[in-house]
C-alpha cells in the first residue's frame, strides 16, 4: 500500500457543479480538511455533494460563507471510495474558493 498526501482546490468561477476530487479505482481516499473561504464582500452558499455511481447524497445544502470569511466543513475525517466523487455549487459565481486536504492509499 502507497500513501500520498494531496490537495485538490477549485475556484468557483460558475453557478454550475464543479468536481473538486474524484478518487481513483484502486483507491481509498481519507479527506481531513475542506476549507472554503469567500473573496467577495458578500456572503455566499456553497453545496457539497459525494457521487456514488447514479447516487449523489448532499454533505452540505446551502451551507453559508460570510463575506470575506472561511470555513471549515470537515469536523471529522471524509473517507471517499474508489470511483466516487466530491461535487461543490456556488450560489454565485467567481466568490468562493475551496481546498481540499487528502490522504489517498492505494
Amino acid at each position: 500500500m502507497a500513501n500520498a498526501y494531496i490537495n485538490a482546490k477549485v475556484d468557483l468561477t460558475t453557478t454550475g457543479e464543479t468536481t473538486l476530487y474524484t478518487c481513483g479505482q484502486f483507491t481509498t481516499a481519507i479527506v481531513k480538511s475542506i476549507i472554503v473561504s469567500d473573496d467577495s464582500n458578500n456572503a455566499d452558499t456553497l453545496t457539497l455533494t459525494i457521487t456514488s455511481g447514479a447516487s449523489v447524497f448532499n454533505l452540505y445544502k446551502d451551507k453559508a460563507v460570510g463575506a470575506k470569511g472561511t470555513v471549515e466543513l470537515l469536523t471529522a475525517p471524509l473517507v471517499v471510495q474508489a470511483d466516487e466523487v466530491l461535487k461543490v455549487t456556488a450560489a454565485t459565481a467567481n466568490r468562493l474558493h475551496v481546498v481540499a486536504s487528502i490522504l489517498e492509499i492505494t
